[in-house]
């Protein structure tokens, strides 16, 4: 693998994550090219049900999308098809190899995430030299499958004011509880199915725009 300067974690207010099969029959490759005339600046590959050929030839696709428009490209889980693709980085839970592991197969060029859902696992990120945490599930989701318990807006409070490395707010988050989430302090937050389900996904990001702005 040749060396590269890892990436910076993009000062952006959205992070784009893909569900396939709540995107209202449109593909990965559809929605993502949508979120990006939109404006998003980052994503994460996110696909349980494919086989690994599908995901590697999306991601591919995705990889030349977002390196002509100057995006991010994470890869949730895979980091066999992270390093294969040349993705930005990748993302791993709480029961994947552990982050140091996954330093040693990536090397230092690659962004590497790792979901939390409590103070000590944002700490132990830290430790073990994660580039950013998701902060989450804040509310009750249904968009993964092995999900676990909403850990609510007091850990997202947490995080904010103890956790200096970039985060992602996540989890059940919607037009309705939005506000809520940004008056937390959230800069950075994922709403999946609200954009990947969404009719108009340009339509939509605008609205979370304007929520984020506080004028609406």
């Amino acid at each position: 693998m040749t060396s590269r300067t890892r990436p910076v974690f993009p000062d952006t207010d959205i992070y784009g994550i893909t569900a396939e099969e709540h995107s209202r029959g449109r593909d990965n490759v559809e929605v993502v090219a949508r979120m990006l005339d939109a404006g998003i600046k980052l994503f994460q590959y996110r696909e349980k049900d494919k086989s690994m050929l599908e995901k590697y030839r999306q991601c591919i696709k995705l990889r030349e999308m977002t390196a002509e428009r100057g995006a991010t490209l994470i890869v949730n889980d895979h980091i066999d098809l992270a390093i294969s693709v040349e993705a930005d980085g990748v993302h791993v839970g709480q029961d994947d190899l552990p982050l140091p592991a996954v330093r040693r197969l990536v090397g230092e060029g690659m962004l590497i995430g790792l979901s939390t859902h409590s103070p000590q696992q944002a700490q132990k990120a830290v430790l073990d030299g994660a580039d950013y945490i998701g902060v989450g599930p804040l509310f009750q989701t249904f968009t993964k499958k092995d999900v676990c318990q909403p850990v609510g807006l007091e850990y997202l409070e947490y995080a904010v004011q103890n956790i200096h490395i970039p985060m992602v707010a996540i989890g059940g988050i919607k037009l309705h509880n939005l506000a809520q989430v940004k008056a937390k302090g959230a800069k950075c937050i994922s709403l999946v199915t609200e954009i990947v389900g969404a009719e108009n996904i340009e339509e939509r990001v605008n609205a979370i725009r304007n929520i984020l702005k506080g004028e609406s």
